[in-house]
């Protein structure tokens, strides 16, 4: 309830229903970007992008679920217009953090490599699923598939992932 009121009044130019929008979703959809592109910068620039596109198409939204189900769709899509004007994927960069202990850091490298050999379909779902901990309906609504096709690709997912890291580890 207190979502659709917040979009209602942005959808009217409450500028401080606006904000709040933002403070809401901005941490999830920066997250889910960055384990998209790994860069931090433009992980910035493409959240920024997403809640502009979300706020410009704002008169036409129909509040059918929640709001950050169609952001999600909204960051999926300029995440993936952005490797299409690419013309090579890039590396994955370690990301700029604090100091971590070798063993977390080599951890987080191997998930890194091993996301990035996941095809692209099972890698959105996987990130979805295990990183911005989405419930498997939400992923299907997001995604436009279906719940089956959703838990074959996280089953599917899961056995890569750990085939993946297994290699890692065994080298």
């Amino acid at each position: 309830m207190k979502e659709f009121l917040l979009i209602s009044r942005s959808a009217r130019g409450d500028r401080e229903a606006l904000g709040e929008l933002v403070r809401l979703y901005y941490g999830k959809i920066y997250n889910y970007i960055f384990y998209r592109v790994t860069d931090r910068t433009l992980a910035e620039d493409l959240t920024q992008e997403t809640f502009a596109r979300f706020f410009r198409t704002l008169s036409q939204y129909q509040h059918y679920g929640k709001a950050a189900n169609y952001l999600y769709v909204i960051a999926g899509n300029l995440c993936r217009d952005y490797y299409r004007k690419r013309e090579e994927i890039p590396m994955e960069e370690l990301p700029e953090q604090p100091v971590y202990q070798m063993d977390v850091l080599d951890l987080r490298l191997d998930i890194h490599r091993a996301l990035e050999q996941l095809p692209p379909e099972l890698r959105e779902v996987t990130i979805l699923y295990f990183f911005q901990e989405l419930k498997q309906k939400e992923i299907a609504r997001i995604l436009g598939i279906s719940l089956p096709l959703v838990k074959y690709r996280i089953r599917r997912a899961k056995e890569l992932l750990e085939q993946l890291i297994g290699k890692e580890d065994a080298t």
